[in-house]
């Protein structure tokens, strides 16, 4: 990584669901050993209710997070960025670490739906904490 703390960027389209799912666990998984952002290319004005109950079931609150718009300068300053399934086209710098984690899109469904879409962003997340911030 480029800095002494990797820096990763979630992103997907409206920066309500996915993409502030995973950014809650890296954050709350993660603690101080690493920097989150996460945006989206169209962001809606809030975060899904139904995401934010599902997270609290984990005992992470994503309540007072808000959707914000990509722009270059978090690609810029993002270790990692992480697309979400979304077709998203960011940026692209060299010395980056680019992915993309096909997810189902959590937008209208069930809680069951968004339980599933979000324990496999939580394996993920350990998977990707554990290859860029070990000591965490």
């Amino acid at each position: 990584m480029s800095t002494e703390k990797p820096s990763v960027l979630f992103v997907c389209v409206h920066n309500a669901g996915r993409s502030q799912m995973a950014a809650g666990y890296l954050r709350a998984l993660g603690g101080d050993n690493v920097e989150v952002r996460s945006a989206g290319s169209e962001p809606k004005d809030q975060i899904n209710p139904v995401a934010i109950e599902a997270m609290a079931e984990e005992g992470i609150d994503i309540t007072g997070n808000t959707p914000k718009i990509l722009t270059v300068d978090a690609v810029k300053e993002s270790d990692v960025v992480i697309t979400m399934g979304c077709g998203d086209a960011c940026p692209i710098f060299p010395g980056k670490r680019y992915e993309d984690w096909e997810l189902e899109d959590p937008a209208g469904k069930e809680i069951v739906t968004v339980r599933r879409v979000r324990d496999d962003i939580r394996g993920r997340v350990e998977a990707l904490l554990a290859e860029i911030a070990p000591a965490a």
